[in-house]
């Protein structure tokens, strides 16, 4: 490249690395906001998903759609949380994928779509997306996990679907996100009881200190005015919770991946910038070599 293709080009390097800057100081703020009310809502998920295995103990024997796996399971309802945008990373491709290993068949699945990119990624690929839901992954808020989880509770009990999970992205840390697949209906006590154990990992120490000096105490109940009642009443309210908390864990690693991106991007940048200015100064030392050459052959030939 000549010494004018060099600038061009470091001054359009350049103009990138101011975008992906501000892109990384947004996905900054976005990820503080995000990532205080994750660790505001992670207790109350945390003791939602207890309580439910005590109550699931004491319903040993019980017959309820909500907690009798059907005898065939004919289709089973993904709920898919992705972003909206990319820029961010493997975040979106990672819970795709996490999907994609779990689900059997493609005529045995179909996809409840949160997110542009969970809508446009199985739509692709020819997948059954009876409803999807947008604009809602960056800021979710309750009503948002209540209407997915009115939807899908519908289709439970009309037996559209015999099961149904929920594939997010769990939040470790800015640099660790690990995708997840939780199975809703019917309820499993062993898939919530892992989950409790996961959740509990990413609690802090302190917190860990001061639970394990509690005695736990649970005893039998009677349940009135029926097991059913209760049931019909507990499980929408654990289901809004779970599904409240998977968004909130996914658009906290969301933000964390594009900050880490857009971080890599900028020193990617800045790398490339030094090298084209090395290169520059490279071809402006040989132009001047080269016209000093010029200057002193001239001037040996005019002798």
């Amino acid at each position: 490249m000549g010494m004018r293709d060099i600038k061009r080009r470091i001054k359009s390097v350049g103009s990138t690395k101011q975008i992906t800057k501000a892109m990384e100081m947004v996905a900054s703020a976005k990820l503080r906001k995000t990532k205080k009310r994750l660790e505001q809502s992670r207790p109350f998920s945390l003791a939602w998903k207890r309580a439910l295995l005590g109550f699931l103990g004491d319903l040993q024997g019980v017959e309820h759609s909500m907690i009798t796996p059907r005898e065939k399971v004919k289709k089973t309802g993904y709920i898919v949380i992705a972003g909206n945008r990319g820029l961010c990373g493997g975040y979106n491709t990672n819970v795709m994928k996490a999907a994609l290993e779990h689900m059997k068949t493609k005529e045995a699945a179909c996809v409840v779509a949160v997110g542009q990119k969970s809508k446009d990624f199985f739509a692709r690929r020819g997948y059954e997306i009876p409803k999807e839901f947008l604009e809602m992954t960056e800021t979710p808020d309750f009503a948002d996990a209540k209407d997915i989880r009115k939807f899908c509770l519908e289709q439970y009990q009309q037996e559209y679907v015999d099961e149904i999970y929920l594939v997010y992205t769990c939040f470790v840390s800015t640099i660790t996100h690990r995708p997840k697949v939780l199975k809703l209906l019917p309820l499993d006590d062993e898939a919530i009881e892992s989950c409790v154990a996961s959740d509990e990992t990413l609690k802090h120490p302190d917190e860990l200190a001061a639970e394990a000096n509690q005695e736990s105490i649970h005893e039998k109940m009677n349940y009135e005015p029926g097991v059913t009642t209760v049931l019909d009443a507990v499980v929408p309210n654990y289901l809004d919770s779970v599904i409240l908390s998977g968004l909130l864990e996914s658009a906290a690693s969301e933000q964390g991946a594009r900050r880490v991106a857009m971080e890599n991007a900028t020193s990617n940048a800045e790398d490339m910038i030094e090298s084209l200015q090395l290169q520059y100064n490279r071809a402006r030392q040989a132009a001047i070599t080269q016209e000093i050459s010029e200057i002193v052959g001239g001037a040996e030939a005019l002798k």
